[in-house]
């Protein structure tokens, strides 16, 4: 199955979205994080196209997404147009593939549309005060009017930056492709980017608010949900992960040791058996 690459109106911005696989299938919505895009799903989606309908949109201010000059980027905005992106080609029901900034929006539409959601995929998307590092903590606890918080923050969206996004914690830099966080860094790079990087920068702490209404859902809900972590991850920690275990007693949790935080981009082939037997198992 050939990925198909499109765009689709929504609310104002024209949202770029990668999508393979029989429209029929099972849905898995593939929720991107920070500093990336639907691009990191690539290899995945060429892998499970044959079973399921697979489909990777860009949040605005993000890869191929087109935003209007004046749109507020906040976590809710982003979770606004996704919901409504997903109402516009007609998901009614689907599992979620929550990464990093994957998290915070894929878990406010669980809020919001609790009936459409039929399992988790969680890697490295973190919602447990837990899971925060103390390199989290702090960037959590900058503030656009503290002198200098503005300028620390805008030195994550560096070349600098971005390659310490993918090389910390991963035992082997050989196994990352460096076309990986080259290609980030030139979206990152494209006029109004950083600004808006800045403004989602600021407004995580809404995210570590909503927790514990996260937590109530899980425990509520009980999704069949798997957990893939990179136990280097610099921003979020292995008790992050272990975290959810206790609201997902049932949930299947594993770590990769030598992996960072974008495991799937380094530990793909360690990766795709564990979504493809829990997706086998969904539908047995």
């Amino acid at each position: 199955m050939h990925i198909r690459n499109r765009h689709i109106d929504i609310d104002g911005v024209r949202v770029f979205y990668r999508e393979a696989g029989p429209a029929d299938a099972p849905a898995l919505l593939l929720l991107h994080g920070f500093p990336t895009g639907s691009h990191q799903f690539r290899r995945l989606i060429d892998t499970f196209a044959d079973r399921y309908r697979l489909i990777a949109p860009d949040y605005p201010g993000f890869g191929h997404t087109e935003a209007p000059a004046g749109f507020t980027y906040t976590f809710d905005r982003l979770a606004d147009i996704t919901e409504a992106f997903t109402d516009a080609l007609g998901l009614d029901r689907f599992a979620l593939y929550l990464f990093d900034f994957g998290g915070p929006v894929g878990l406010r539409l669980a809020l919001r549309r609790p009936e459409r959601i039929t399992a988790l995929i969680v890697q490295n998307a973190n919602a447990y005060e837990d899971g925060l590092s103390d390199g989290a903590r702090e960037l959590i606890a900058r503030r656009r009017e503290t002198p200098g918080d503005e300028e620390a923050v805008r030195g994550l969206f560096t070349p600098e930056g971005t390659r310490f996004q993918y090389e910390a914690g991963l035992a082997d830099p050989t196994r990352l492709d460096p076309g990986a966080p080259a290609l980030d860094q030139y979206f990152l790079d494209l006029p109004g980017r950083t600004d808006a990087q800045t403004d989602l920068a600021f407004d995580y702490r809404s995210n570590v608010g909503h927790y514990p209404a996260w937590q109530e859902w899980l425990r509520t809900h009980r999704p069949p949900t798997l957990i893939l972590w990179g136990a280097g991850d610099p921003f979020f920690t292995v008790a992050g992960a272990k975290a959810y275990l206790r609201d997902l007693p049932d949930a299947e949790l594993h770590l990769f040791e030598d992996a960072g935080h974008f495991a799937l981009e380094t530990h793909l082939p360690e990766i795709t058996p564990l979504i493809g037997e829990f997706l086998g198992r969904l539908d047995s």
